[in-house]
Formats: C-alpha cells, sequence, structure tokens
C-alpha cells in the first residue's frame, strides 16, 4: 500500500470549491476564545463542504495567525461572517431558512445518532464556548439540540472535536442515506 500523493488526490482549486454544490449546512461559532480551535473548524468545514461559518462575539476572525495556522487556506475557501452576537447570526440564518441546532447537553436533545437530515432542509449548527458551551439564550432561540453521546469522565469534547464529529456525522447521512 503506498499513500497517495496530494496531486492524486484531485483536489478542487479555492474558484472551483467556491462554485461547487456544498452540503446544506452553515457552522456557527458562539464565543469560541480559540483562534487554534476557530481554524481546526474552518479546515473541517473545507474538508467536508458546509456552505458558511458564522463567527460570534469573541470568536475570532481572519486574517489571524492561530487560525491560519489549523485553517492551512481553508478561509480562502470557506465563506464566512462575523456577528456582534450570537443571537443576530441565528436571527439572520432563521431569516434565510436554517433549522436552527445547538449541539449542547440539554434536556430533550437528540442523540447525534439519531439525527436525521431532511433533503431540501438547510441546517445551522451552534457549537459554544470552549468552558460554557452554547449560551442558554442561544439554546433557547435553537430549533433543537443534538448531543454528542459520551462515556468518560470528562464533561464534553474540544470544540474542533465536537464539530469534527457531529459535521462528519451529518455528512455521511447527506452523502450516503438520503439517496434519492
Amino acid at each position: 500500500m503506498r499513500k497517495l500523493t496530494n496531486d492524486e488526490l484531485n483536489r478542487l482549486s479555492v474558484d472551483e470549491y467556491r462554485k461547487a454544490e456544498k452540503m446544506p449546512v452553515a457552522i456557527v461559532l458562539d464565543n469560541v476564545r480559540s483562534a487554534n480551535n476557530v481554524g481546526s473548524v474552518f479546515r473541517t468545514a473545507d474538508c467536508l463542504g458546509a456552505e458558511k461559518i458564522c463567527l460570534c462575539g469573541i470568536t475570532a476572525i481572519p486574517p489571524n495567525k492561530d487560525i491560519n495556522k489549523t485553517a492551512l487556506g481553508a478561509t480562502e475557501s470557506v465563506d464566512w461572517k462575523h456577528f456582534a452576537t450570537t443571537l443576530d447570526a441565528v436571527a439572520e440564518l432563521r431569516a434565510e431558512g436554517y433549522t436552527i441546532l445547538s449541539i449542547e447537553q440539554a434536556e430533550g436533545s437528540i442523540a447525534l445518532q439519531d439525527f436525521s437530515p431532511v433533503v431540501g432542509r438547510k441546517y445551522a449548527l451552534i457549537f459554544g464556548h470552549e468552558v460554557n458551551g452554547v449560551a442558554q439564550e442561544v439554546v433557547d432561540a435553537s430549533d433543537g439540540c443534538i448531543e454528542i453521546p459520551q462515556v468518560g469522565t470528562k464533561h464534553s469534547f474540544n470544540i474542533s472535536v465536537s464539530a469534527g464529529i457531529t459535521l462528519w456525522e451529518v455528512f455521511t447521512k447527506f452523502r450516503f442515506e438520503n439517496i434519492d
């Protein structure tokens, strides 16, 4: 077995990526304090074809050396916008027809593996602050919550890991399970 070279991977150029069909998912970062986490989410968004990222409150914005360190250029391919508050982002996304879902441990949440995205519907997935999670006022403004099941002693995953797990699960359901 031999690793493929970058040329053999046939990746899209930034211009081709921007024109390509995207997964109908917007990623919302609710006051994420680590620029490295932000960069990691950009890179995951690019790899899985998310529509855009909403950077809210204190969340770092490009250009930023720590975002760039982990994004590896994904800030150039993935559309993004900064909002003063996460509720501002939620209002705009709702007006654009997105179903708003917080990724949070909450009463009445649905386990990630039980979430079934509907073809033709757009989703905004909100990921929260590294310590405090998604703010309660944002959870209150959401249409629902998705929870990643966990069994260890820690109360949560790192936000970039949560984003990777959640986006992969949603990507596979859109890509492989919702076949017409």
